[in-house]
């Protein structure tokens, strides 16, 4: 006979569950769904449909024929990975290619670890690597945002603003200026990327809204956009930038292209795989924030949110040892 242990009271309940916070977390990243799809047309669509019926797919075959448990697909958090899976990946990109990104999401970033709550690393971020790596090429063909005039496979094609950005840091070359966005389109959405990468608004829309009901807290965004921002300061003041361009704009465009505020707001604060505390959240944003800013100035590609975060999942563990003293325990 089982024997329920109870601990003494009082007793209380948030009201929180799974399924409630993944849920809200999918509300916030409509409104920059609904700007990607205005933008990038029927790709949008169709990459997000494949992305979440593939990661659907995936998870109900292993957990069903190799786990030999009862689905799990009503706490949502199937749809989520696929949603956030197709928000890192460009609207042009081949069925087929989204398909195996979900594989690999669902295998190696999630259902390998025994499922929700024991993975390691994002799996949606797991996926996005494994396709970079992979399928580089395809990876990096950004489609332009031409609304619903875009094709799907044939999507007009383009550099983002963060390629012109590194190029102009690393070359000196201030005439690429020219084919930046204005800050009022990169604020707005009007410019290439993944579908997460347009719409800086949108996100933060959305960040906010998961801030004030809870679902996240502040430490991780802050700490990442903070640490970011101050990077690119730093970087204004040592002169590093070609002339044309102040330190002010250099910093807005950090913070509003590519992938900082879906990474900030979306991918770092995921449950599982970040710090449980305070002090530890903030030291997993500063992280984060460094990590970007260098791979993004000093390596290969353009963009380094996906590796920034995946690099500090991994120290979690070490970092959940920071926990305040209890009361009255002594120091050691």
């Amino acid at each position: 006979m089982k024997q329920l242990i109870v601990s003494p009271a009082p007793h209380a309940h948030s009201g929180d569950s799974v399924r409630k916070n993944m849920l809200l977390v999918i509300l916030a990243l409509l409104p920059a769904y609904v700007v990607s799809v205005v933008e990038f047309g029927w790709g949008a669509l169709i990459t997000a449909l494949i992305s979440v019926a593939a990661c659907m797919l995936f998870e109900w075959l292993i957990t069903r024929f190799m786990l030999k448990e009862p689905s799990h697909l009503d706490d949502l958090s199937a749809i989520l990975t696929g949603l956030l899976l197709a928000f890192n990946l460009p609207s042009n990109l081949p069925w087929w290619i989204v398909v195996i990104g979900a594989l690999a999401a669902m295998t190696l970033g999630k259902m390998s670890f025994g499922g929700l709550g024991q993975n390691l690393f994002n799996p949606a971020l797991v996926g996005r690597v494994f396709l970079l790596i992979s399928f580089p090429v395809q990876m990096t063909t950004w489609p332009r945002p031409l609304g619903f005039a875009t094709g799907y496979i044939d999507a007009e094609t383009g550099a983002t603003p963060l390629y012109y950005l590194k190029q102009m840091i690393k070359d000196g070359d201030s005439s690429l200026i020219s084919n930046l966005p204005s800050l009022t389109d990169a604020f707005l959405g009007a410019m290439g990327g993944s579908l997460g990468e347009v719409c800086a608004l949108a996100l933060i829309i959305g960040g906010i809204f998961l801030i004030c009901t809870r679902v996240i807290t502040w430490h991780i965004p802050v700490s990442i956009i903070l640490t970011a921002a101050l990077f690119a300061v730093v970087t204004g003041l040592v002169g590093a930038l070609p002339e044309g361009m102040s330190t002010c704009q250099y910093v807005l465009y950090t913070l509003l292209t590519g992938g900082m505020m879906l990474g900030a707001f979306f991918m770092a604060t995921d449950y599982v795989t970040s710090p449980m505390t305070g002090w530890g959240k903030i030291i997993f944003g500063i992280g984060i924030g460094l990590i970007v800013m260098v791979i993004r100035t000093w390596g290969a590609y353009p963009e380094g949110m996906s590796f920034a975060i995946l690099i500090m999942n991994a120290c979690v563990p070490l970092l959940n040892r920071i926990r305040p003293r209890r009361f009255g325990e002594k120091k050691k």
